[in-house]
């Protein structure tokens, strides 16, 4: 059984990142099946730190989007989910390529959402694994 309540295509995913932090990075969802999202970023320039390595940062960032985005097709349309905490461990340094980013959930409340991101390498090796907590909100009713 799928976690999604809400229909989406890669496309639309995609689509949903023009002109934002996740494009300039070069953020590209690329799979998703019943329970995770993933996607791939590369490791360039735009996501360098000053020694030529993945910024970590940089796989903040790409943990927190495939969570929040994730987080926000697990609940219907009168609700919305927004980030309470992130933490992430920096297991690998990677200094050319891509990482493939794959969250799953830990937890799917009515109030809370708990994802895990694990970050790769090319290898399959575990680049950071993250951990980000997601509060549930309910929509305002628009005054009429």
């Amino acid at each position: 059984m799928s976690i999604w309540k809400k229909d989406f295509t890669l496309d639309s995913l995609n689509q949903s990142s023009v002109n934002t932090l996740v494009e300039h990075l070069g953020i590209e969802y690329s799979d998703f099946d019943d329970n995770s999202l993933s996607a791939v970023m590369p490791v360039d320039a735009r996501t360098h730190q000053p020694l030529g390595m993945l910024h970590g940062g940089a796989s903040v960032v790409l943990a927190e989007t495939l969570g929040s985005l994730a987080a926000n097709m697990c609940v219907d349309e009168t609700r919305y989910c927004v980030g309470l905490d992130i933490n992430a461990n920096h297991v690998r340094a990677v200094r050319s390529g891509i990482v493939k980013g794959i969250a799953t959930p830990v937890h799917i409340g009515t109030t809370t959402q708990v994802w895990q991101i694990e970050i790769t390498e090319e290898r399959g090796r575990l680049v950071c694994t993250s951990r980000l907590t997601m509060a549930v909100m309910k929509h305002k009713k628009k005054d009429t």
